[in-house]
């Protein structure tokens, strides 16, 4: 046996989260050691409690299986990457509670490229939708990470903009990598581990649970360099996790929206509290030459496709306007691709929508 089969065996133990088993590697200096001492001594120095110290006697018998099922994971394409490896992730080393091991189907993300964050609201509005997919698309094509948790809404938007632009995108899961939630992103739960990775510090075949989702957002704040919110009520999970970023140190954008509308009060309320505002990709951007002093290096394949789509929306549209599934049919380009590519136009300036999906060219 060695460190890291100990590690995994105490990451499976009930009751023991990343804060506690923090503290007793700071206490005891190595996993082995851990496994050796026996509860009622771990009780007595008040590292846990009495309850906790009972099932964590009761767990060692089940050393030898955890070890089976850490040998198992590769023939399931699972990776279990831990704090005693090289190639675990920097940025969550500076977290409070960072997990100590995290299941990886995929790859993880690049340490030195530049890394946000889409998040939002599951029962997003269309424009929300169409917003973080155009960002998510955006920001992909400049070389950016896309970090959500492939909920429904706006999760979902931002990943499948970045798969559409062929970009790198990795969703961080309430359940375990190998438990697609929710079911109907199965297509995309199968594609995103072949641009990117899915993460999660749960056990595989751990349910999504509502309790793992507060411990599920503080990992995509974590490993993101900017948390950009979409669409978010007042009370959502998308500003605890804001909130998380900002006590992580990390900054936070916003997308403005309605002073009517329910979806844009969480996002409303963020920039009166100082949040950056989100209007489109170049913000982003900009952020990021800013902070990093050099210009981002674009993926030049990518780039030409681009114009080249663009150009052929901009070419179908006037003064006059044109209803988006005539825009779709004149350019050739299937529906959702043309809405992208629409809503891109009209970030950067190019087009306007004087009415709900009719568009028309900017003076």
């Amino acid at each position: 046996m060695n460190e890291k089969e100990y590690l995994y065996w105490l990451c499976r133990t009930p009751s023991f989260g990343a804060v506690t088993i923090h503290k007793l590697y700071e206490r005891y200096g190595s996993f082995t050691a851990i496994y050796n001492i026996e509860g009622t001594a771990l009780a007595a120095e008040h590292m846990v409690s009495r309850e906790a110290a009972e099932e964590f006697d009761g767990w060692k018998p089940q050393l030898g299986r955890m070890k089976d099922e850490y040998d198992s994971l590769s023939e399931r394409g699972i990776r279990f990457v831990s704090i005693l490896d090289e190639e675990y992730p920097g940025r969550l080393t500076h977290i409070y509670g960072n997990p100590v091991g995290i299941y990886v189907k995929g790859r993880l993300p690049e340490e030195e490229m530049p890394t946000v964050a889409v998040i939002g609201a599951r029962n997003c509005s269309s424009y929300g939708f169409q917003v973080a997919r155009a960002l998510g698309a955006s920001l992909s094509r400049e070389g950016i990470q896309i970090v959500s948790g492939m909920a429904r809404g706006v999760d979902g938007a931002g990943h499948e903009g970045a798969l559409m632009a062929e970009g790198s995108t990795f969703a961080v899961l309430g359940s375990g990598v190998d438990v697609c939630y929710p079911r109907d992103h199965f297509e995309m739960y199968m594609q995103i581990p072949r641009q990117g990775g899915v993460l999660s510090e749960f056990a595989p075949g751990t349910r999504a649970l509502a309790r793992n989702f507060p411990m599920r957002n503080r990992i995509i704040s974590g490993l993101s360099d900017l948390i950009v919110v979409v669409e978010a009520r007042e009370k959502s999970g998308s500003l605890i996790t804001a909130e998380l970023a900002l006590e992580q140190g990390k900054d936070v954008y916003a997308v403005p929206g309605m002073v009517t509308a329910d979806l844009s009060k969480g996002c409303n309320q963020l920039i009166r509290q100082g949040a950056g505002i989100v209007t489109g990709p170049d913000d982003i951007l900009e952020y990021f030459q800013i902070k990093r002093e050099k210009k981002l290096k674009l993926r030049e394949k990518n780039v030409r496709g681009l114009a080249k789509k663009e150009k052929k929306v901009y070419s179908c549209l006037n003064l006059q306007p044109k209803f988006i599934d005539q825009v779709a049919e004149d350019s050739g380009l299937p529906l959702t691709e043309c809405m992208t590519i629409l809503l891109e136009l009209e970030l950067a300036g190019y087009v306007l929508q004087p009415a709900s999906h009719y568009y028309v060219t900017k003076l």
